[in-house]
């Protein structure tokens, strides 16, 4: 297919040969052995109805609907149907032309390059070999063809297009050659090299997550044997002070001889474990605050069961936050506390914000919101999976078992950054045959929880689907909730790449509140954008004035600061109130220990 040589009269060693036939063909054997294996682990759960297969279904049919749409108008139509398929072979021939130049030794123009940051194409094979170069230019047309039907379809709602412009995204990048071993360069060469033991060793590991994920593929982003939660992740020093059936409650010991007077509690997602924000001692955002003087405290989610199905919003409301307030009263004597809340954490810090300010609580002193929305208009490609087909849908598997399966947020998530989160692993684990690098933050993205049906539901068809927390329409435990009557001082951080909080949804949520709103955007994503320690002097933020206006205006003339927010977020708490006393022990002496931190509800796998 290609060579290189030392010397121009030599001959032309393949470059893609295997060096030991015999080897290759007995690698090649055990895949063929191993890929056998895989495939029965997939259809096993399916044979005895343990997985039934409608949710791919239910997913199939959707995609085909939504893009038989897009079809549809360039179907009813014979000449606008010719001048779209006019263009695309168009380019085709200019690739096909330029690919037989360069077979000639002349260097013609792409007739399509990718786009930047986009890495899979980074092997110089993709440019200096004329058959890989036009294969990846006519992968690359055909992909911004399809993009293009999507966006030129006139008279198609918003709704449908965002939905199609998602699905084609996904159908796009499954279809990279990128992802296929006879089609990438590095494969081949990593094949060539091993005699295909490359290709034996994936196939085991694909067997492996397949029957790890019970029948659905739960692809290894991390080397998850070098990691252990409370050892060598999520070791800040605490204690378990208090726990009910929805959550434990954490402080950590204080490391300074004076704390801040109005202790900190930290809402974290229960979509995802707290330790994102306690992954080791470098990173974590709970170790650096108690360093800075804060009392910290974090609710500790429970993983839930079938027992929990009936726990919704208002018991997580109840149960988690104004319970948190209660222990946290009795461990410090303080009834003024700083609340933090992350994603949908923060969420429900709003709605507990609102529904306090209904009846009169004020023991939330003030309130940051980490990549949170209150207001779901422009919510990003998480609206894909909340229509109210697919809602139903989830319902109706959610009362079989009173619970979502985490692996299912996991997935996702991770669609929303396929390209990142999926297909480079697919590559790097089941072709070339290598184990992922042991990596904290995957390794916290793979430890998947649960949702209570209930709350779940709660959530997508109140947030997602009717968008009634920004509207003042939403209801719990009885009180229709207005966000406009909370003036509590905020802080809102929004991210500038998020793909699941985006910067712009959450610039909007930030005008619904009563009160002063310091709206600060992170450099990165929902993840990096947060845990991001000053000590590392990555990405940046930005701040200005208040949030009002459109979002780009704001950010068009907004202050960019090199490096992290963190210390910007410190010394907005401490002009709310920097009195401080003598530091505390966990529990107060009111309330005994259970158990170290980060205690025993976080180690639940789903």
């Amino acid at each position: 297919m290609s060579g290189k040589t030392d010397d121009a009269k030599a001959p032309v060693a393949p470059t893609y040969l295997a060096g030991d036939p015999e080897a290759f063909a007995r690698n090649l054997a055990r895949a063929l052995e191993e890929g056998g294996r895989a495939l029965a682990a997939y259809l096993k759960p399916r044979d005895s109805g343990e997985s039934p297969a409608e949710a791919i279904a239910e997913h199939s049919e959707d995609v085909l609907r939504t893009v038989g749409k897009i079809g549809e108008y360039w179907a009813s139509d014979p000449a606008r149907m010719i001048e779209a398929q006019t263009r695309l072979w168009g380019n085709y021939l200019s690739i096909w032309t330029g690919a037989l130049r360069r077979a000639t030794g002349e260097t013609p123009e792409h007739v399509i390059e990718p786009k930047a940051g986009d890495k899979r194409f980074k092997d110089p094979e993709w440019s200096e070999n004329p058959m890989f170069d036009a294969l990846k230019q006519v992968y690359l047309a055909t992909s911004r063809w399809m993009e293009e039907l999507v966006e030129r379809a006139d008279g198609v709602d918003e709704a449908t297009r965002h939905k199609a412009r998602f699905y084609i995204d996904q159908i796009n990048n499954a279809l990279s050659p990128t992802n296929f071993a006879l089609t990438n360069p590095e494969v081949l060469k990593e094949t060539a090299v091993s005699n295909a033991e490359n290709l034996a060793r994936g196939m085991k590991m694909l067997a492996d997550d397949i029957e790890a994920g019970k029948g659905s593929l739960k692809i290894r982003q991390s080397d998850h044997t070098k990691f252990r939660i409370g050892h060598n992740i999520a070791v800040t020093p605490g204690k378990v002070i208090d726990q009910n059936d929805v959550c434990q409650i954490i402080q950590y010991q204080a490391s300074t001889e004076k704390v801040l007077k109005r202790p900190l509690l930290i809402v974290p997602p229960w979509i995802n474990k707290f330790y994102v924000l306690d992954l080791n001692p470098e990173k974590s955002f709970i170790r650096w605050a108690v360093e800075q003087g804060h009392t910290v405290f974090v609710i500790s989610w429970v993983n839930p069961d079938e027992r929990h199905a009936a726990k919704s919003f208002d018991h997580y409301m109840d149960e988690g936050i104004f319970h948190a307030l209660d222990v946290i009263e009795k461990a410090t004597g303080e009834r003024a506390v700083n609340a933090i809340g992350y994603c949908v954490g923060g969420t429900l810090l709003a709605v507990s914000l609102a529904y306090a300010a209904a009846i009169g609580e004020e023991r939330i002193a003030s309130a940051t919101f980490f990549t949170t929305q209150v207001d779901f208009q422009h919510a990003g490609d998480l609206k894909v999976f909340a229509d109210p087909d697919r809602i139903a849908a989830v319902e109706a598997r959610m009362k079989k078992s009173g619970y979502l399966e985490g692996g299912k947020m996991a997935t996702a998530f991770n669609l929303l950054r396929s390209n990142d989160l999926i297909w480079p692993y697919v590559v790097n684990n089941y072709l070339k045959g290598q184990e992922p690098f042991p990596f904290d933050l995957l390794y916290w993205n793979a430890d998947a929880t649960r949702m209570p049906a209930a709350n779940h539901s709660f959530y997508l068809r109140n947030c997602y689907l009717e968008n009634k927390l920004s509207r003042g329409e939403m209801e719990v435990m009885g009180v229709r909730l207005n966000l406009s009557r909370v003036t509590v001082p905020i802080y809102n951080l929004a991210a500038r790449e998020d793909h699941i909080a985006p910067a712009r949804s959450v610039f909007l949520g930030s005008q619904a509140f009563g009160g002063p709103v310091r709206f600060v955007l992170a450099g990165s994503g929902h993840i990096a954008g947060v845990v991001n320690p000053p000590d590392r002097k990555k990405y940046q933020y930005w701040a200005d004035g208040p949030p009002e206006g459109a979002f780009e205006d704001w950010l068009a003339k907004a202050e960019e600061h090199p490096g992290s927010w963190w210390p910007d977020w410190h010394a907005w708490t401490e002009s709310l109130d920097d009195r401080r006393v003598r530091k505390r022990r966990p529990g107060g002496g009111k309330l005994k220990p259970i158990e170290d931190a980060p205690g025993s509800y976080v180690q639940v796998q789903a």
